[in-house]
């Protein structure tokens, strides 16, 4: 089976697992486990902040962060395609009592200006905005990469209007790859960030929420009242240190296959190969006859599994478990669907 539908499906590697079964472990609600200790600070200080914390998931790191960003009856903008809105059960508002409000879907191509003119200010006869949030990289958009002149320029505007900034950073190691950015320069532009181990990185579970020292220990306290508090989890932590240390280079790997990918399917109309930038390609299904569900099932009949996302769009991420012949048998899957589909053009 080639399993495309995610970078979350891989499994942890046998060196992986060996640093797992040695990792020296505590109690981390009380802050007494060794590893996890450490790897909050490696994480805070590639990203140049001052502490960091380790979540059970992307979207618990997202909601402590919001919650850190945007008070109770506060007001978060975020793009309407956004994973803070789309895929989050709407949790920022039955957990932190924010409110959101969207500018339109644009993926990565943010427009700084549009934005700025969304913020309300407090005395507002409206609900003041408290809080900005964008996705680096950029899950609908393609794994699209939001420019670093952008995000300086969001920075800007976020400080003129007395808001707070926020990077869903999920994939932001693709994007530190893809555009050579430090991810200290990235850092320096939010106030909090959330980075997932188990996208692209290969850990089985865990992201992190990056921010201040005085964030972070709120942090502590909102991850608890979820529900988030852990054990011996440096098991898990050692994990994410050992994919930090080995797979993070090698992502650049997946984007050149991701561009082979999209370079295959390109002849059929959809997709773009100049957009393919890191590892996800998207699959435009609109202008075929097939709609996503059924493309996805005719090629799960062929063991290559993939994501419907919209009712025309699907979506194919390589990762640390694809190597070449896996992607060689999904573009002979894949390309034979999509021939048959044009009628053999």
């Amino acid at each position: 089976m080639v399993d495309l539908r995610s970078d979350t499906v891989t499994r942890p590697t046998a060196a992986m697992r060996q640093a797992m079964a040695a990792a020296e472990v505590g109690d981390d609600v009380f802050g007494d486990d060794p590893t996890v200790n450490a790897l909050e600070e490696r994480v805070a200080a590639l990203f140049g902040h001052e502490a960091a914390l380790f979540a059970p998931s992307g979207s618990m790191a997202n909601q402590i962060a919001l919650q850190l960003v945007t008070p109770p009856a506060g007001e978060l903008l975020a793009g309407a395609d956004a994973h803070v809105v789309t895929y989050e059960l709407g949790a920022a508002a039955a957990l932190g009592g924010i409110s959101t409000r969207t500018w339109p879907a644009v993926g990565a191509a943010l427009d700084v200006d549009q934005i700025a003119a969304m913020i309300r200010p407090a005395g507002y006869p409206s609900l003041a905005t408290r809080a900005i949030a964008v996705e680096q990289t950029h899950n609908l958009g393609g794994g699209a990469v939001i420019p670093l002149a952008t995000l300086r320029d969001l920075r800007k505007v976020a400080d003129d209007s007395d808001v707070r900034l926020h990077c869903d950073g999920a994939r932001i190691w693709h994007a530190h790859v893809a555009d050579a950015v430090p991810l200290t320069e990235y850092g320096a532009l939010f106030d909090t960030l959330s980075v997932c181990l188990s996208k692209g990185l290969g850990a089985p579970v865990g992201s992190l929420i990056v921010g201040s020292r005085d964030d972070i220990s709120r942090a502590r306290i909102i991850r608890k009242r979820l529900g988030g508090g852990m054990r011996q989890v440096g098991i898990l932590a050692a994990a994410g240190d050992h994919a930090l240390t080995h797979h993070l280079t090698r992502l650049a790997d997946d984007h050149a296959r991701a561009r082979r990918l999209a370079e295959a399917l390109a002849p059929y109309g959809v997709v773009d190969p100049a957009a393919v930038r890191t590892n996800l390609v998207p699959v435009d299904l609109s202008g075929t006859t097939l709609d996503a569900p059924a493309f996805a099932a005719r090629a799960a009949a062929q063991d290559v599994h993939i994501a419907a996302m919209l009712p025309h769009l699907a979506r194919l991420v390589v990762h640390l478990d694809i190597d070449d012949n896996a992607l060689d048998q999904a573009i002979s899957v894949l390309t034979g669907i999509l021939a048959d589909a044009s009628g053999g053009r």
